[in-house]
C-alpha cells in the first residue's frame, strides 16, 4: 500500500484518513483500540500521528482490512510480533514501491 503524504513530522487525522481513505472516525476508534498507536494530542485534543504512528496504522489496516483479521486477532498478532512484523512489513512496502516505479519506467518504454 502506498499512501500519498508528504513527509512532515505530524498528520492530522483528516490527511490520515484521506490517505488511507476511511472515515477519521475509524482512525479514532484504532487509537483508542490499539496501544502501537500513540498520537500527541495539542490543547484542543487533536490528534497529531507521527510517521510511526502512520507505519503503524498501515500495518493495522493492512490486517484488519486487507488480511481479514478480526480485532483481537490484529492486537495478538502485533503483541507477538510487535518489532518483527513492523520490520517485514517495511521491506514488502519498499519492494511495492519500486514495484510501483519500475512499472511507471516500462510503461514510459
Amino acid at each position: 500500500m502506498h499512501l500519498d503524504l508528504p513527509t512532515k513530522r505530524y498528520y492530522s487525522i483528516g490527511e490520515i484518513a484521506k490517505a488511507f481513505d476511511v472515515n477519521a472516525s475509524l482512525i479514532r476508534f484504532w487509537d483508542k483500540e490499539f496501544e502501537a498507536l500513540k498520537p500527541k494530542k495539542n490543547a484542543k485534543g487533536n490528534r497529531r500521528f507521527t510517521p510511526e504512528d502512520v507505519q503503524n496504522l498501515k500495518l493495522i489496516f493492512n490486517l484488519v482490512k486487507e488480511r481479514g483479521y478480526t480485532l483481537e486477532g490484529a492486537k495478538t498478532y502485533l503483541k507477538e510480533q510487535d518489532q518483527k512484523s513492523l520490520d517485514n512489513f517495511e521491506i514488502i512496502t519498499k519492494l511495492e514501491h519500486v514495484k510501483n516505479e519500475l512499472l511507471k519506467i516500462k510503461n514510459q518504454l
